[in-house]
């Protein structure tokens, strides 16, 4: 007999060869799309809290950025003028309260896509440098300014983190002046 034994190649009655289970096709496939993309992984963050069009015929170009603050102050960036961008801000309006932060394109001739995400604008007197990093942990604090390190006091900016939890990081850039707009998040 050999090692590993052999059956005899006679069947029994009722002894029909088993299917592995096995299948190409993934378990309960019909064959007809779901039109569901799939249950695995993480969902993309949504980028925008709003998405509007308007005419704008005094812009120029193809694209245009722009922050709205509270005050009805149009902050605008890459050169585009305040009254010209005007029009999509007032859009924008319409479906988000301001402060907020938006990049417009141009679809075709005056028309532009707005998207605008709500911002949180904090005033900061006394800060030096255009972009600012917070991290506080159970370890310490740690202040970076423009990228270096900095001991300096930051406690408009601890105050926004604090309200996040005793643990957060904020990261601010400087709008204008003593105006920086803020996210922090708990760690």
């Amino acid at each position: 007999m050999p090692f590993f034994g052999r059956r005899d190649a006679r069947r029994l009655p009722g002894d029909e060869p088993r299917s592995s289970g096995l299948s190409a096709e993934p378990p309960g496939w019909d064959g007809e799309p779901r039109g569901e993309p799939g249950i695995h992984g993480i969902p993309r963050a949504r980028r925008w809290d709003a998405v509007v069009t308007g005419s704008a015929p005094g812009l120029e170009g193809d694209t245009a950025e722009f922050v709205a603050l509270a005050d009805d102050t149009l902050l605008t960036e890459g050169g585009s003028a305040e009254e010209a961008i005007r029009p999509l801000a007032d859009a924008v309006r319409t479906a988000l309260d301001a402060p907020f932060r938006a990049e417009a394109r141009r679809q075709e001739g005056a028309t532009w896509a707005v998207g605008a995400s709500s911002i949180v604008v904090l005033e900061a007197t006394g800060q030096v440098g255009s972009e600012l990093e917070l991290v506080v942990t159970r370890e310490g604090r740690a202040l970076h300014v423009d990228g270096r390190p900095s001991f300096d006091a930051a406690p408009a900016f601890e105050a926004a983190g604090e309200r996040e939890g005793r643990e957060y990081v904020v990261r601010a850039r400087r709008l204008v002046g003593e105006l920086w707009e803020v996210e922090a998040t708990a760690l």
